[in-house]
């Protein structure tokens, strides 16, 4: 099943495209980074793979469109991590609830911002969200809840991003579950050489496969 999806918050209504493979064995909810969205070419890349494997994929807007609108001219939201880790909860509640979904385990994938999102959203709901992984994250930008969250997190950072590669180097310290810090090499910020969003996939697919 593939389809467009909106889930209604106080602020207005998130979009989304939730595929499910047959015999789904679990879903990854996809929590985007700064000025990103649910139409970001790397993480519906990064979906595909994952959905090959039998993983179901939800990639979501969590922003309405007028915040949007104002993020593209202020950046007031992208950083609002309070903000995008309570709209991520409630996506997660949906998933919960939903018909196609609610049998599923749940992982989250967070891409730069979002993967502090991620983190907090995950540290709010405890056990219910059983993996995780950040793609060139600022798992920092969470760093007072990073000692609560229960599920196994994955940190992936490209080698040619130094100062993304301290920041998750702290913030592994920091995090209380089964981990992993994974450098992929020639690899910058946005994943953008070739083949080192394959090796992204790959890594993520065979985290998600094991714990979900």
């Amino acid at each position: 099943m593939d389809k467009e999806v909106g889930i209604q918050t106080s602020q207005g209504n998130l979009r989304g495209l939730l595929s499910v493979p047959l015999e789904a064995k679990g879903i990854v909810l996809f929590a985007h980074g700064s000025g990103s969205g649910r139409l970001s070419p790397r993480n519906q890349f990064v979906a595909k793979k994952l959905q090959q494997k039998k993983l179901a994929t939800l990639l979501m807007d969590l922003l309405t469109e007028q915040e949007e609108a104002i993020d593209e001219r202020t950046r007031w939201y992208r950083f609002d991590i309070d903000l995008l880790a309570e709209r991520l909860v409630a996506v997660t509640e949906w998933v919960a609830a939903h018909e196609a979904t609610k049998q599923l385990k749940i992982g989250y994938f967070g891409a730069s911002t979002g993967a502090a999102a991620a983190l907090k959203a995950a540290a709010t709901l405890g056990d219910q969200i059983k993996a995780i992984v950040s793609r060139g994250g600022r798992p920092d930008l969470a760093e007072k809840v990073l000692s609560t969250v229960l599920a196994p997190t994955l940190l992936i950072v490209g080698e040619c991003d130094p100062v993304v590669i301290e920041l998750n180097k702290k913030a592994y310290d920091l995090l209380q579950v089964e981990k992993k810090l994974e450098i992929i090499p020639k690899a910058t910020h946005l994943f953008e050489e070739p083949g080192t969003l394959e090796e992204v996939a790959r890594i993520a697919s065979l985290w998600f496969e094991r714990l979900l």
